[in-house]
């Protein structure tokens, strides 16, 4: 079983930035497409970014200026960089992966494994 964890959440005043980290078992870094989802109070999940094994990345049209997707491979990890913040942005955000060797955030049926998810609230 694949497992997966965020951290970085945390709460900040609108126009501010956060980073979340998701920490990647190594022997699936690879192989695996990755993407990140948020699902905030009382409405559904939706893909925010994804990023195939190959680097290539794509981004949620409304977040695409604001949002980046990113692989360390020296440290197994996934990030996702958050800036000029919006309180629309408040939610539980998920890194998830994929053994596809393409994937994309518009399909979260895509992916097999998930994170727990780590809380971004944003105030006014």
């Amino acid at each position: 079983q694949v497992r997966l964890k965020e951290s970085g959440g945390g709460s900040v005043r609108a126009g501010g930035s956060l980073t979340l980290p998701c920490d990647v078992p190594s022997t699936i870094y690879g192989d695996y497409c990755m993407a990140w989802f948020r699902q905030s109070p009382g409405q559904g999940r939706e893909g925010v970014a994804s990023i195939q094994r190959d680097g290539e990345t794509s981004v949620m049209g409304i977040v695409e200026h604001r949002f980046t997707i990113s692989r360390d491979f020296a440290k197994d990890t996934l990030f996702l960089e958050m800036t000029s913040l919006t309180p629309d942005d408040t939610g539980m955000y998920f890194c998830a992966a994929a053994r596809r060797y393409y994937c994309t955030w518009a399909n979260d049926g895509d992916y097999t494994a998930w994170g727990p998810g780590t809380q971004v609230t944003v105030s006014a």
